[in-house]
Parts: structure tokens; C-alpha cells; sequence
């Protein structure tokens, strides 16, 4: 949601400060700014826009001192203005803090402080908690006693970072419900709400649970409970990501580079040790009942498992998103849930898992960040090991999220006695090719897709359409389109067209059919059906086709040539081309590709 970062050093941090707002971008981008001890007192700049037009009026490299927080703002409460960007003072400027999250009491809490009379400069909730702790600190004269007990008397989620002039060689920090993590280095420490902040500088990282707060210098930290202020001995663990990983890698934007990335993302996912996939598989056939359940992309990664459970263990598992799992499902003890996540903080699972685990469910987990909230919230979880994912849409990490999906419903097949092991073993050497086909496709088809994305930049209405297993593929790539070029893009099963979708259609509306392969013939026969429906009515009509099938190739405007492959692997492949449509779609209209607008990368509050 929005992105913390703070380091204490013996040298000048402010360059570093810098380098890792940039690097956080991608959580928020709506302000930023800085606040640094520079031996006298606190100084502080932001201002709104995004970290380089910040830079710019603010000159942040400028700033000296060798201790420092920073932030950048997706905005929540209070509108995007100067005032209401992070950080935030206290009244008598003595402490200052930055806040992801949400304080879900701080009006009662503002009220009762405007009462004392202190004064507040922004419509925010964050800067409740640095009055607030000025108000502790009036009482206990104690940095550290205020500092508790102000976050005591907080409700919500957050993650929070402080300053303040009254100990000016500490940063404090505690988290709850949001995201925070600690790298440890010599003569310099960070904390940061996750790993891309630091990951140039070191990878050795501290990770810190919930109501957890930590008291940082230059030379060590610091772990203790917020609830009793016991010290906690915390183990420091080796990141395996690198900084080139989460560079561009000379493509012009992260989305490109991790569309690009997927054929090694494909080969990592099918190494994940077998235990680790047998141990959540065996959950789907030891509880009558399982769910699969993720929000925004992860839910269409969840509908992708429906399909597969069915076709691959003959087992029904429903799909639902996070936001409506709690009040949609009945959960008891004799259920099992997975829950999807990328950031592994994401609000709306975070909830549904705690609905699932009240109710005594099983659950399991699939997220791509070590030590995420999720990971440690589920029974069992899958690190998916896709590496940083820096773009706010997400490409190689929900491919990797539905290989791995895969893989699961493989091993219930076998485990419920649908298939063999010599036929489940068949279908993972499928994917294992898929890797090799990806990366053909996307080095030899690019530059048509393009082609095809510049040549119809006019259109402003899509639907996308498909069937069976294609249906949340056409949803999943709708949502890409949605997400990088603002335009109207309808994701829905082909076989609504004639109960109503029919009605928009004309020589104007523009249709992307997820045509399966030919082998699929009942399914490719009707997806071909509704394919005439929509011509019959004037439609334009994309689809994806082999090159050498010339009648389908005859009833469309526009085709995609695929390669003649596997059914199995059709849908994905088809997948990764919608991305890349998706993504030339915005570059002719010459977009923010990797940070859409209103978008953050993880949605961490409600």
C-alpha cells in the first residue's frame, strides 16, 4: 500500500534513502518524502508526486545526517497533498513517523488529543500517532515507554517507523498487520517494508512478526514484544534474490522484463521439492471440503485451480475471492482452504484466513515473499521462488502460482487414484516443455503482438472471451488490460453472448477470443460458435490460432499465431501473448506501464 524505509549509518544516508524510496516505488506513488537527524534537530521534506519529480524541488540528496526514515504514499485518508504526505510530525516537531496502514480509531483518538491542545497540519490518520506519542512522552519522559504505549492505544493495521530528537541515535519501528523487515549490515542497518529497499546493499534480513517493534542504530537492533517489551532473539536469514534480479535488466519497464522472465520462472516452479507440493495435496484429500481462495489476480489463479482439480483428480473445489470468502462461506473444521497471495500481506486474504482459522479449517498458502504475514498465518505454504516482482501488474508471479496449482491437482489425481504415477508424471513433463515453448513464443511472436497492439490503440471497448479452463484466463488477461491501459475490458465466458452480451456488439465493439486448440473439439467448437455469433452482428473479432489453420483464420480481423502444442499447455501460452498485447496496448498510449494509476502492488488495508 505504501512503502516505509529507514537506515541508520555511519555515513550519510540520504543517497541511500533516496535509492530505496525508488526501489519501493511500486507500492505507492502518490507523494513521498524524507526526514533526517542531522545532529541539531529533524529536517523534513516532501511533497507529492512521484519519487523523481519529488527529488527534484526537494533535492533530497542535499540532507545530511546518518539517520533517516522515508516513505511513499498511496493514499488512503486525507487527499493527495503536501501536507498529507509522509513523514509526519508531532506538534512540537520533536518526533516525527512515517505509517503504512490504517489506525481505524484515530478519530476518537485525534478528538481527544485536540482537546489537550494539540494541533494537527494534515486530514490523515498517521499523524495521530506522532501526536500521540508526544502526548505519551509528556507523561513517562521515556522515548521508549511513549513509543508502546501509544501504539497500545492504536487499533488497525500498520507498520510504523519513528524518529525523534529526545534519542537521536535510534529509529524505532513496529509492525502489525503490515509488512516490515529488517537487513543487517556492518556499520549500517535498514528497515523497510519489504526486501527491494535494501536488497542492493545486503541480503541478510531479520523478519519481524506481528506486535513485534525493534530499536535500531548503525552497529546493531534490537527485537522486542510490544505487549510485555520482553527482548526476542531473532534469527538472520540469507535473501536469495539479488539486486540484479529486481533491475530492469535493459528492458524498458519491469512489466516487460518479468513477461520476459517467465520461461526461467516456469523452470523454478517445477523444482519446488515434491514434499513440499505432497504435503499440501494431501489436505484435499483429507477434508471433504476445499476452497481455493485469492483476490484480484490470485482469484482467477484460484479459478484456474477449479478447472484443473476437476480434470486432473475428478474433485470439485470452489473458487472464491478473499473479499467475500468470510460472509459467503459456512467454514468448519472439516474443511481445507489455500489462499493465494504474491506479497503475502494482502488485506482481504489476511482476513479470509482468519475466518478459516477461527473456524478451525485447515490452511495452506502460496505466496512469493518469504516471511510474509500469510506465510506465517497458514498451517503449511509454497515459497513460489518467482523472485522480486517490481511492476504492479502481475505476470511471472501468477504464472508461477498457477504452475504450482498444477503440480498440487497432479498429485491429488494420483493420491485419489485418478491417475497413475506414470501419468501424472507425463503431464509435469508437459510443463516442463511449456518453459521452452514460452520462450520461443515470446522472442518469435513480440513483434506482431506489437504490430497487432498499434493497430488497434483506437479501441477503447474490448470484450474477452472463453471457455472452460479459457474462462479465467479471458478474465485474468482482461484485468491486465484494464490495469495498464485504463480502457474498458470485459472478461466473461464465451457462452454468455447470447444472454445478453450479445446487446453490445457492433461494428465498434471489439471481442478477443481465447480460442482453444483444435484437439479440445467440443470446446473448440463452441468457442468457434460464439466466435460467429459475434461476427454475424458486425463484431471485430481477434482470436488466437495455429498458422496453419486457415479457416479460422478467414472469420477474423486480427489473429495471434500460436504454436501447435499441447492442449494442455494451450491456455497458457495464450496467457502470456494477452500479456504482451496488454503491455504494447499501453505503450502506444504511452502509459506509466509499470505503476497504474490508483494501483498500489500490495493492497495491505481494507
Amino acid at each position: 500500500m505504501c512503502g516505509i524505509s529507514a537506515i541508520a549509518s555511519h555515513k550519510p544516508v540520504a543517497s541511500l534513502l533516496l535509492k530505496s524510496l525508488q526501489n519501493l516505488e511500486y507500492r505507492g506513488y502518490d507523494s513521498c518524502g524524507m526526514a533526517i537527524f542531522d545532529d541539531k534537530e529533524i529536517m523534513l521534506r516532501k511533497n507529492i508526486g512521484n519519487v523523481n519529480e519529488v527529488n527534484s524541488i526537494e533535492r533530497f540528496e542535499e540532507m545530511q545526517g546518518q539517520l533517516g526514515i522515508a516513505h511513499t504514499r498511496w493514499a488512503t485518508h486525507g487527499g493527495v497533498t503536501p501536507e498529507n504526505s509522509h513523514p509526519h510530525f508531532s506538534s512540537d516537531q520533536k518526533f516525527v513517523i512515517v505509517h503504512n496502514g490504517i489506525f481505524s480509531n484515530f478519530q476518537a483518538v485525534k478528538a481527544g488529543l485536540e482537546a489537550k491542545g494539540h494541533q494537527f497540519r494534515s486530514q490523515t490518520d498517521s499523524e495521530v500517532c506522532a501526536n500521540l506519542i508526544q502526548d505519551e512522552y509528556s507523561i513517562c519522559q521515556d522515548v521508549e515507554t511513549a513509543f508502546c504505549n501509544a501504539l497500545m492505544k492504536l487499533d488497525g493495521s500498520y507498520a510504523v517507523a519513528m524518529l525523534t530528537s529526545y534519542q537521536p541515535n535510534t529509529i524505532f519501528a513496529v509492525k502489525k498487520d503490515s509488512p516490515l523487515v529488517l537487513g543487517v549490515n556492518d556499520g549500517v542497518n535498514f528497515v523497510s517494508s519489504d526486501m527491494n529497499a535494501f536488497i542492493s546493499e545486503t541480503r541478510d534480513a531479520v523478519l519481524i512478526n506481528d506486535l513485534e517493534y525493534v530499536l535500531v542504530n548503525n552497529d546493531n537492533f534490537q527485537v522486542k514484544k510490544l505487549l510485555d517489551r520482553e527482548t526476542i532473539t531473532k534469527q538472520i536469514i540469507h535473501v536469495q534474490w539479488d539486486k540484479e534480479t529486481a533491475q530492469k535488466g535493459g528492458f524498458s519497464h519491469y512489466m516487460l522484463k518479468e513477461i520476459f522472465d517467465q520461461p526461467q520462472t516456469a523452470r523454478q516452479t517445477l523444482h519446488i521439492p515434491a514434499e513440499e507440493i505432497d504435503t499440501i495435496a494431501r489436505k484435499f484429500v483429507d477434508k471433504p471440503q476445499s476452497f481455493c481462495v485469492g483476490v484480484g489476480t490470485t482469484y482467477y489463479v484460484a479459478m484456474i485451480g477449479t478447472y484443473l482439480f476437476s480434470k486432473f483428480a475428478d474433485l470439485y473445489v470452489p473458487s472464491i475471492s478473499a473479499d467475500e470468502f468470510p460472509t459467503l462461506v459456512p467454514v468448519n473444521a472439516n474443511q481445507h482452504v489455500l489462499f493465494f497471495s504474491q506479497s503475502g500481506e494482502t488485506y482481504d486474504t489476511r482476513m479470509a484466513i482468519r475466518a478459516a482459522t477461527t473456524a478451525g479449517a485447515a490452511t495452506s498458502g502460496v505466496v512469493n515473499v518469504v516471511g510474509s504475514s500469510i506465510s506465517q498465518e497458514v498451517d503449511d505454504c509454497i515459497f513460489q521462488g518467482s523472485g522480486p516482482e517490481i511492476c504492479v501488474v502481475s505476470t511471472k508471479a501468477a504464472l508461477s502460482q498457477i504452475l504450482i496449482l498444477w503440480q498440487i491437482a497432479l498429485r491429488v489425481g494420483v493420491l485419489r487414484k485418478r491417475l497413475t504415477e506414470e501419468q501424472a508424471e507425463a503431464h509435469r513433463q508437459q510443463l516442463f516443455e511449456f518453459s521452452r515453448l514460452i520462450e520461443k513464443v515470446i522472442n518469435e511472436e513480440s513483434g506482431f503482438i506489437r504490430d497487432l497492439a498499434k493497430n488497434t490503440s483506437h479501441v477503447r471497448n474490448w470484450l474477452f472471451m472463453g471457455r472452460g479452463i479459457y474462462y479465467p484466463i479471458a478474465m485474468e488477461s482482461a484485468l491486465k488490460m484494464k490495469e495498464v491501459t485504463y480502457l474498458h475490458a470485459e472478461g466473461l465466458p464465451a457462452g454468455f453472448l447470447k444472454h445478453g452480451t450479445l446487446a453490445m456488439v457492433d461494428e465498434n465493439m471489439y471481442s478477443l477470443f481465447f480460442l482453444p486448440n483444435r484437439q479440445d473439439t467440443d470446446l473448440f467448437h463452441t468457442t468457434l460458435m460464439a466466435i460467429e455469433e459475434v461476427k454475424a452482428r458486425r463484431g471485430k473479432v481477434i482470436a488466437f490460432c495455429t498458422q496453419d489453420d486457415e479457416e479460422v483464420q478467414n472469420m477474423l480481423d486480427h489473429y495471434f499465431v500460436i504454436p501447435d502444442t499441447d492442449p494442455e499447455l494451450t491456455p497458457l501460452v495464450e496467457m502470456v501473448m494477452a500479456q504482451l498485447f496488454s503491455y504494447y496496448s499501453a505503450l502506444n498510449l504511452g502509459l506509466n506501464i509499470d505503476k497504474p494509476r490508483n494501483l498500489a502492488k500490495s493492497v495491505t488495508v481494507g
